[in-house]
Parts: C-alpha cells; structure tokens; sequence
C-alpha cells in the first residue's frame, strides 16, 4: 500500500515570512484586545516555528551527511561506513518529523487530547488489559514531555479498569494519538487461570481533542442531568478518593462523562464541562466534515476481526498493526510506550 501524499513542496521562504508577519503582528499593542483571535495567530505562529525548525533540522542533517559522504569516498573504512550509515538514518527521521508537521495541519491537530480505554470481551482478562494499555499511553505521554493523568475510571471485577480516561497535554497529543483510535487485541498465557491456557483479550481506544476555552460551545444547563458521584475504586496511585466525583450527562446529544480527578466538587465540574465541549465539538466536526467520520467507522464492536492491532505475547513474541502491516518483536519496549513508529506510519500512509 502507498503512502498518502504528503501535499508538495516545503516552501521555506514563504512560511519563514509568514511567521514573521505574525510575530510582528504579535507585538502590536492591541494585539490582545482580541483574545481568540489574539490565540489563533498565536497557534498559527508556533506550528510554522515548529515547522520552520524540523526544516533546520532536516538541512543541517542534509549537510553532514554530505560531508560524511565526501569521508567516506576517500576513506572506505567500516568506522567511516557507519558513521555515514547513521547518519543518513537521523536525516531519513528528521524528514519523517518534517513530514508530520506538514500534515498535522488539522483545526484540531496542535491539541492536547483526552484518550478514552474500554474493556471489551474477555471478562477480567480485558479488565487487566485496559490497564497495560493505559500505562503504555501514560508512558508514551511521559516519553514526549506531555503531562498525563487520570481522569476517572470503573475498576474491573478483580483487575484493572472497566473503562479509564486519561488526560493527555501536550502539542500535537492529538494529531498524533488520534492514530490509536480503534481495537486492540491481547494474546497471552492468562495470569489469572490456574491451568496457564492461553487468552484473547480486547479493548477499545478512542481519542478526542481538547478544545480550546475560547471556543463556543452553547451548553444550556437545561440541557444537563447533573449527578454528584461517589469515586471509584480505592484511590491510591489511581485517584483520590473523594465523595466529589461528577457525572454530567448531556440529554439532545446523550453523550455522558466524567471526572473524579479533583478534590472538589466545583473543579470536577469544571474539568467534566471541558470534557463535554470537547465531545460535542467533534461532534459537530463530524457533521460538517465527511472526512472525520473515519474516527467514528474504526470504533468497532469490541471482538474478534475488528482490532487495529495485535499484542502477541504467547506463543512468540510479535506486536502487528494490520492497517500497515508495521510489525515489533520487542513487546516490553512497545507496551512501555514506545509506540511511534506505529503511529508515524499510520499518519504518513493515511493522514
């Protein structure tokens, strides 16, 4: 299968002016008489200097690997091979890097995002699975320098969670993790069955953005069942406990969250309201943009034949994305959060 094309030439010049423009712009001393459009120019600002800056990288790789080459011609060598091996390979990265960038281009891409885990068939062997899952993406998030948490969850019948959702900030946190959203299917030697047999285990991973506070989104309280909740689970590492946990429920869409993250019940509401507007946001980008719906088409049912990828830990070893055929022996390393070379491939074959 081909790679999605990556949308022509990287027009140095041009975006360089750009964000001059707008740094300019930025120093007017009306500048932020507009706030939300004061935050767009902003937005727009970092991603070119962003953008601006892998191109740097991507030059300066460019040129050592020249003089490398220019090395290597007059010196054969295995050490001056595999410099120039290495080399070439940091400059192949650096333009994958670039490549995402120019393609993380969406409204929603920059943002931070919220990553929702739930349990599918298989009992308390899914349960346990949500729970590897959600420290995988913990430690993904812990890997790129995003702060993670959780947000509120439903402990599983003897392990792990039942569903569990996890607060990731950070830039580009969802033009990046929205590559996750589907089934994801466990094969293992089951720790809780006493005869050792093997299991199939499956969940379900859905990512959405955060939206931004200066984004309207009319919420009527009409429109809310409110419910104070008691928080799950014994708390711990997991969340405080705490009698403040919130349920919001919104009656035209039917869309239900949570948080139980805080030690009041104001914030709770706070963070389950900025939860909600983010869902009806997608929401109402899926309406107005055929294109989204594929986020909605891969939250499948929740078994067999419909999982995005595999983690094969009996009787070999193997961790298989089906939609690009990218495969990984090393299972420890992908279950401790090194993910991306699944999720770059995903994003440059299908944006």
């Amino acid at each position: 299968m081909k790679r999605k094309n990556s949308g022509g030439h990287f027009d140095i010049a041009q975006k360089s002016e750009k964000k001059d423009l707008l740094e300019k712009e930025s120093l007017d001393e009306s500048f932020w008489n507009d706030s939300k459009h004061a935050k767009a120019v902003m937005k727009e600002f970092e991603t070119l200097k962003s953008q601006i800056k892998s191109y740097q990288n991507l030059e300066s790789a460019v040129e050592d690997v020249q003089v490398l080459l220019e090395f290597f011609e007059e010196d054969s060598s295995e050490a001056n091979q595999q410099e120039l091996e290495t080399a070439i390979k940091v400059t192949q990265d650096k333009l994958t890097d670039l490549q995402l960038k120019k393609m993380l281009s969406g409204q929603l891409d920059q943002n931070s995002a919220y990553l929702l885990i739930n349990a599918g068939a298989g009992g308390t062997e899914s349960c346990d699975w949500a729970d590897m899952l959600c420290r995988m993406y913990l430690r993904y998030a812990e890997r790129h320098g995003h702060t993670a948490s959780i947000i509120d969850y439903t402990e599983g019948d003897g392990a792990g969670y039942r569903n569990v959702t996890i607060q990731i900030d950070g830039d580009f946190a969802y033009g990046y993790l929205k590559a996750e959203n589907g089934v994801h299917r466990l094969v293992r030697v089951s720790p809780f069955d006493a005869n050792n047999r093997r299991h199939t285990s499956f969940c379900s991973v859905f990512v959405y953005a955060q939206v931004d506070d200066d984004i309207d989104i009319e919420v009527t309280e009409d429109d809310l069942i409110f419910e104070a909740i008691r928080a799950s689970g014994a708390g711990g590492q997991k969340v405080n406990k705490t009698s403040s946990a919130v349920r919001l429920t919104h009656k035209p869409s039917g869309i239900v969250v949570r948080c139980q993250s805080e030690r009041s019940q104001h914030q709770n509401r706070v963070s389950a309201m900025k939860m909600l507007k983010a869902r009806l946001y997608e929401k109402e980008l899926e309406k107005k943009n055929k294109e989204k719906q594929k986020v909605e088409d891969s939250k499948m049912d929740i078994g067999w034949g419909s999982q995005i990828r595999s983690y094969v830990l009996h009787p070999y070893q193997m961790i298989k994305d089906h939609r690009t055929s990218i495969d990984s022996g090393q299972t420890g390393k992908v279950l401790d959060g090194e993910i991306d070379e699944f999720i770059k491939e995903y994003l440059l074959r299908y944006g």
